[in-house]
């Protein structure tokens, strides 16, 4: 079990990140990171270290895509029963603070705002994409399991992000 903490511990702040851009809300996002960390300890605790990763990403992706429907249930009802959204607040006041990522490390404060900016505009999959083949480090088999689909839309996902981000961003993202 000490091991599964010691993963977990490694992928939090990153999985947060992952889950804030996709959904926009610091309560949701931290919800949606701790549903896929109970679900991989409840039902793959047992597998081997190195197929946590591809296994937890699979769960987290899904747990994004299960917050999407919810809020689409969730704005269809509102839609009838009527009700506003004055409970938004300012995206950028929820950034959590914390040591920087492996992506991070070579950005600083003012150009992690422009990216960060320009990943939420990306479509969904293209985010989960450019997320998990850049900040994760997963290949594309990995990629293509955690997000469900085959070797070739992972490709063509992530190189329509990059192709997004460098139009947004410039040159300077490889």
């Amino acid at each position: 079990m000490r091991e599964m903490d010691t993963f977990l511990a490694e992928v939090e702040k990153r999985a947060y990140k992952m889950a804030y851009f996709a959904v926009n809300d610091r309560e949701d996002a931290l919800d949606v990171v701790q549903e896929a960390m109970i679900k991989l300890v409840k039902r793959y605790g047992d597998r081997s270290r190195d197929e946590w990763p591809p296994l937890f990403h699979r769960i987290l992706q899904n747990q994004i895509q299960d917050h999407y429907r919810r809020s689409k249930v969730r704005s269809i009802v509102r839609g009838w029963f009527g009700g506003g959204d004055e409970d938004d607040q300012d995206e950028e006041a929820m950034v959590p603070a914390g040591e920087p990522g492996p992506l991070q490390q070579n950005l600083n404060g003012q150009s992690m705002a422009h990216l960060d900016g320009a990943i939420k505009k990306l479509p969904l999959r293209q985010q989960q994409a450019f997320l998990l083949r850049a900040w994760e480090g997963l290949d594309v088999k990995e990629t293509a399991a955690a997000m469900g689909c085959s070797d070739g839309s992972v490709k063509t996902h992530y190189s329509r992000a990059v192709a997004r981000l460098r139009e947004e961003l410039g040159d300077s993202l490889s």
